[in-house]
């Protein structure tokens, strides 16, 4: 990798600070969220990354706790959006009302900006509204905007849409379209907590005890933040695994491995592969490193993948989930960077 391409060392610093500061985000998140640690490392990242999640877990895990604990944190706007079967989409976007002048008769149109006009976006239970409502958020997702009236209204900056699923409970729901799935950089499942954890947890929630958060980062430091994560190098190797990864995922493909030939309607399209080298290099700046390789990208396989491989009908009956594809995908699609590391007659990407 030419030298032009390397960090400043300026931008070293600002990646060591990025550290910190995930650093001081955890402990203040295990305050009030007890374990969970993988689930707000990849909320972390996908904040950094400037991308959105959604969160599968049945009720009672904390998703709202943990989202508006991270809010919290990260000194936020936050505003929360009950989704339900007869949300409209102004109740999201906002809508325009006529005002009167008494005094000259004349009237006007002014826009009263809804929910969505917040930096964190709590979409909880986003499976329960119509798809006419589900799709309010797309623009605002994809274009950081809202428009009302022919006329374009600027989301507050960062913006992020954490939204919730809950995967038992399927009547009265209506299922995320695929389009909209796409919009989402990580889908992140969430468990029930260890034995240990529990007792933690019930030790916690049934005594008079209220954490005080300390801020940790404005939103101008996060804005500044991910500018510096999308400038951490990554390796042409990485780069060419995330593409493999991607594309082996599409059965139509004439090399596509038999597992996901046998298994899988869809693959995932090109945002998956632009997720995954953001979310390698998030990863990479989260933890000190200074360039992202392929360890990184196998570091947010699964919840960058789990939501853009739709398997087809034979795959449920015989217990194959897009999880168990994408492990057996890591088995077969060559790492050829570890392969360079380990050879020495092989040329080095990057600087060891």
């Amino acid at each position: 990798m030419a030298d032009e391409n390397l960090l400043s060392s300026q931008e070293m610093e600002t990646l060591q600070k990025l550290k910190q500061a995930y650093s001081s985000l955890k402990t203040e998140i295990q305050k009030i969220i007890v374990g969970q640690e993988k689930v707000v490392d990849q909320v972390l990242i996908s904040i950094f990354a400037k991308g959105h999640c959604l969160i599968v877990g049945v009720p009672g895990l904390a998703k709202t706790m943990l989202i508006n604990t991270i809010s919290q944190a990260l000194s936020l706007s936050f505003s929360r959006i009950q989704f339900t079967p007869d949300l409209m989409p102004a109740d999201i976007t906002g809508t325009e009302i006529i005002l009167e002048d008494k005094a000259t008769g004349n009237r006007s149109y002014k826009f009263l900006p809804g929910p969505v006009f917040s930096n964190i976006v709590l979409a909880d239970e986003i499976n329960r509204t119509p798809p006419k409502t589900q799709a309010a958020l797309l623009e605002a997702m994809q274009e950081y905007q809202v428009t009302a009236g022919g006329k374009k209204h600027i989301l507050p900056q960062p913006f992020f849409v954490l939204a919730t699923q809950n995967p038992i409970e399927q009547e009265g729901t209506y299922p995320l379209p695929e389009a909209q799935l796409d919009r989402f950089m990580f889908n992140i499942l969430i468990s029930y907590p260890s034995e240990d954890e529990e007792k933690k947890i019930m030790q916690l929630t049934t005594a008079d005890y209220q954490a005080q958060l300390s801020k940790v980062l404005s939103s101008d430091e996060i804005l500044n933040l991910q500018k510096i994560v999308r400038k951490v190098p990554i390796s042409d190797y990485a780069i060419e695994y995330a593409i493999s990864f991607t594309r082996s995922t599409r059965p139509n493909e004439p090399d596509a491995p038999e597992v996901v030939k046998n298994w899988v309607s869809w693959g995932a399209g090109p945002r998956a592969g632009q997720y995954l080298i953001l979310g390698a290099k998030a990863w990479a700046a989260l933890h000190g490193k200074y360039h992202a390789t392929t360890n990184e990208i196998k570091a947010v396989l699964h919840p960058v993948l789990r939501h853009r491989i739709i398997t087809n009908h034979a795959a449920k009956p015989n217990g194959i989930t897009p999880d168990k594809i994408i492990d057996q995908l890591l088995d077969k699609i060559p790492d050829k960077e570890s392969q360079a590391l380990q050879d020495p007659r092989l040329p080095r990407v990057l600087p060891a």
